[in-house]
């Protein structure tokens, strides 16, 4: 049995903190345990690189990009092996293509498509830790990709899953909050969530975990261990999670500022339908919470959220359904924020929608959207109402 154990930027943002860091694995390595570490890049390495490739072209291409950015990783798990060795700890390095992560997809947001853990076995059988560049791996091309935001995240569980280890994600917090304790100091870490909540959390917005990881952990049975990088204080096991169905609200996740885009006048069609989400997807737009009203007079209206980094997008969008001769009316309505609870208690009890409309009725909050899925329950509300809403329903649940 084995340990993946995953650090990210903040973790190894400087030379002290991978010295400590390869103290801790020596202790670690020293009851035997096979040992793979994933680092991600240090510090702000990336938007630094990120930031260079922007002076030199305004659209930089995808695959050179991707080149660039795996380099940040690479110093990383260099410098990592050189701090185990200095430590007394036989280690080697790895990037991604080295480790056997194989890469499909559109550059800078690849997927895994499969790992070859050889080579990685053949070095624990040396009695190596092996350090893998988290973020990145190669596609059938022989390029190197990168595997967008939380990628190093991915890479780690991935890795779990592959050897049959279990996982560690070490990072600046230390575990899986109620709610943000940023926005709530009273906050509670959770002992143990389960993969359900956690992937429903993070893509509603809890930034602790990237839901793809998530998910791949629950494919493969990867119990995953989140927790502050160096501390004592335990961290959230994130797992099948039985024990938790008692509870009824897990936790609360909010989305930044979003857009909400409301469009009307759009004929009581399919096809019209149809047609305003394809000229979206044209535009790489990722479209999140839909709503629709009932048809009067012929028409309907359509309301969805996405980034407010979409705005242009969404403005092209619509040109492109007015060229068609769909003559829309289209509402863009910047300083929204998404709430959401999540909880896999509800699916067996009823009357969680029923206090939250009391609640902002009680507080004075009015609302834009609403949907639901079997564990959560999303609103968006105006950003300005965001803290008093987080406070109220933290309250309102116990979080």
């Amino acid at each position: 049995m084995g340990t993946v154990m995953k650090f990210g930027g903040t973790s190894v943002a400087t030379v002290e903190k991978m010295q400590a860091i390869a103290s801790f694995v020596r202790t670690r390595r020293e009851t035997g345990e096979n040992i793979v570490v994933v680092v991600s890049a240090m510090g702000k390495t990336t938007d630094r690189l990120v930031e260079m490739a922007m002076n030199l072209s305004d659209t930089p291409d995808p695959r050179e990009l991707d080149m660039l950015l795996s380099t940040g990783e690479q110093q990383s798990v260099a410098l990592m092996a050189m701090g185990l060795d200095a430590e007394g700890v036989a280690a080697i390095s790895m990037t991604g293509a080295q480790a056997g992560i194989r890469t499909e997809g559109k550059y800078t947001r690849n997927r895994i498509a499969n790992i070859d853990p050889t080579a990685i076995k053949a070095q624990h059988a040396l009695g190596k830790v092996v350090v893998v560049a988290g973020f990145q791996g190669m596609n059938e091309a022989g390029d190197i990709t990168t595997l967008g935001r939380g990628g190093s995240d991915t890479t780690a569980v991935a890795l779990a899953a592959k050897l049959g280890f279990d996982c560690a994600i070490y990072t600046d917090v230390e575990g899986v909050y109620s709610v943000d304790p940023r926005m709530v100091p009273s906050a509670k870490k959770l002992d143990q969530i389960s993969y359900e909540e956690m992937m429903e959390m993070a893509a509603l917005g809890a930034g602790v975990m990237e839901p793809r990881a998530v998910e791949i952990g629950k494919k493969y049975g990867v119990p995953i261990y989140v927790a502050k990088s160096l501390s004592e204080k335990a961290g959230t096991w994130i797992d099948e999670g039985e024990a938790m169905e008692k509870k009824l609200i897990t936790g609360l996740s909010v989305s930044g500022e979003i857009l909400m885009v409301t469009v009307e006048k759009i004929p009581n069609d399919p096809g019209a339908v149809a047609s305003i989400f394809q000229a979206l997807q044209e535009q790489e737009i990722n479209v999140d919470m839909i709503s629709q009203t009932a048809p009067m007079e012929g028409t309907v209206a359509i309301s969805f959220t996405c980034e407010v980094g979409d705005r242009e997008g969404v403005r092209k969008a619509i040109h492109t359904i007015k060229h068609d001769g769909i003559n829309v009316q289209a509402r863009l309505q910047g300083d929204i924020t998404k709430i959401s609870v999540v909880g896999i208690g509800m699916r067996d009890t009823s009357g969680v929608a029923s206090r939250m409309f009391q609640l902002f009725a009680r507080e004075g909050i009015p609302f834009f959207q609403v949907t639901t899925s079997e564990i959560s329950i999303s609103y968006t509300i105006p950003s300005d109402r965001k803290q008093a809403a987080i406070q109220a329903i933290a309250k309102e649940f116990e979080l």
